[in-house]
């Protein structure tokens, strides 16, 4: 729950002084017409004034940050240190119009009580829809017979070369019921498909409700005919996926990472995926961008594209509208819908 005073008329805010916080262009996709004027409406604020840069910020923004109440942050925001802080006394709430709050949320945030909220939930939708294409295309061996297709250029037998393709009764392996996961096993229920899942703090229990099978996760990689990566990025799921992992899993099947290329030990993948063992569709890799040399760019059973799954383009909007409807909550002393808690960070994105 947000700050509170001792103050009952307090407790209702009246436009709150919000900064917007994001690495610069953001905000004019971020905000369409309508959402600056509901902004307005909520917050004393100037909607053109987007803060790049608050450990030396230039003096309009210096200004804003001594009042602000609130920040509206998003991908690019400047860490939130005690320094920063310091020249933003007045500030009591951290609105996120993005996933992970950890790039800018610092331990100074807590140690000050400051409310923050996260549209995780809201980018986790265009994650899930994208990872669903991946698998049913991978099961459906899309990619494969794309290139096949254009390299005969003529009538072939694919019934014959495709019996072992298709949906029906495959097996997919969902890794961490993230907020991701769990759009993922939501938008699986109406395909006939076995869902496992590996997530060290889900217990059967909540499994059941998930309707999915809890497995280990040497045992989901070998039961799987797709893999699919939701896992946060921390010390200990850093190549959470290695050679035994990658080994195990079936000849021809695919590994869809989503969520961060860390998580997969690539220099165990590669040979995989060069061999044409395994298929892949990553949207992240480690690096993010890999060297222009490396192999990922023209194997044929390796669909790469460069961190797109999130919210883009229209999707963004998505994002704006929980945050205002976080700033409302906020105007009128109700706490946050999604709040984002220090507790939680120790094993989320």
């Amino acid at each position: 729950m947000h700050h509170t005073t001792d103050n009952p008329a307090d407790q209702v805010r009246s436009r709150p002084a919000l900064l917007l916080v994001m690495e610069p262009g953001l905000a004019g996709r971020l905000l369409a017409d309508h959402h600056r004027t509901r902004l307005t409406a909520l917050a004393r604020t100037d909607p053109r004034l987007v803060a790049h840069d608050l450990a030396d910020p230039p003096p309009p923004v210096a200004a804003a940050l001594t009042t602000a109440e609130v920040l509206l942050t998003s991908w690019g925001a400047t860490p939130l240190t005690a320094a920063v802080l310091d020249r933003a006394p007045r500030l009591r709430a951290v609105v996120h119009a993005g996933g992970s709050v950890k790039p800018h949320v610092t331990r100074a945030c807590w140690d000050r009580c400051i409310a923050v909220s996260s549209a995780a939930a809201a980018n986790a939708l265009p994650v899930a829809e994208y990872t669903l294409a991946a698998i049913l295309f991978a099961n459906k061996r899309v990619l494969h017979t794309a290139h096949r297709y254009r390299a005969l250029r003529a009538p072939h037998n694919w019934h014959r070369e495709l019996a072992g393709a298709g949906n029906h009764r495959r097996t997919v392996g969902v890794i961490g019921a993230s907020h991701i996961g769990r759009r993922v096993i939501a938008l699986l229920r109406p395909f006939d498909l076995r869902v496992l899942l590996h997530d060290p703090y889900v217990d059967e229990a909540e499994a059941d409700r998930l309707g999915v099978t809890l497995a280990p996760l040497d045992d989901l990689c070998a039961a799987s005919d797709v893999v699919t990566v939701h896992a946060p990025e921390l010390p200990a799921t850093r190549h959470l996926l290695s050679a035994r992992q990658l080994g195990a899993m079936p000849d021809g099947a695919t590994l869809v990472n989503t969520a961060r290329g860390a998580l997969v030990d690539e220099a165990a993948l590669l040979p995989e995926l060069v061999s044409g063992r395994l298929n892949a569709v990553l949207d992240v890799t480690d690096p993010p961008v890999p060297a222009a040399t490396s192999p990922l760019y023209d194997l044929p059973n390796v669909l790469l594209t460069p961190h797109i799954a999130g919210s883009l383009g229209g999707e963004l909007h998505r994002m704006a509208d929980h945050a205002l409807d976080e700033i409302e909550r906020y105007a009128k002393g109700l706490p946050f819908a999604t709040p984002v808690h220090p507790a939680d960070l120790g094993h989320s994105a």
